[in-house]
């Protein structure tokens, strides 16, 4: 997979003693929401890549925004999940007037196929790297 937004300058950042992969999206604890875009591309670029560029960046200057994790396979099949701090926001989000112009473009030129789902997350937990290693030692 190619990552689209979100992409790290370097695959991980430090932050005290553990390596946080800035490609992963920095939640608080649950409750929260997930947007899930799900998405087949058209061929070639057709503007894509700047506007796609544009909305991260505008989605994070957002009330409400708390991360984005985003990947695109060479194929032009992707996920993006935005996450929020509630329906509201995501609300707020859909009806921006830049957002707007974005989603008409998508449907007319960048996508053959969509799905947009939204979930509440009750519960979240991972792991990183340095624990993985420690649980190795």
């Amino acid at each position: 997979m190619v990552v689209m937004q979100g992409e790290p300058k370097s695959n991980s950042a430090p932050s005290g003693d553990t390596m946080i992969d800035s490609r992963f999206a920095q939640t608080p604890e649950p409750p929260y929401y997930a947007v899930i875009f799900t998405s087949a591309r058209t061929f070639g670029d057709n503007g894509y890549g700047a506007v796609a560029e544009r909305m991260a960046t505008l989605a994070k200057e957002q009330p409400g925004f708390l991360g984005i994790e985003s990947a695109r396979g060479t194929d032009g099949f992707g996920i993006t999940v935005s996450y929020w701090e509630s329906v509201e926001a995501i609300g707020e989000w859909r009806r921006q007037l830049e957002h707007l112009a974005a989603q008409e473009s998508g449907k007319r030129i960048w996508y053959s196929q969509y799905e947009l789902r939204v979930a509440k997350v009750e519960r979240a937990y991972g792991m990183r790297e340095t624990e993985q290693q420690a649980a190795a030692d």
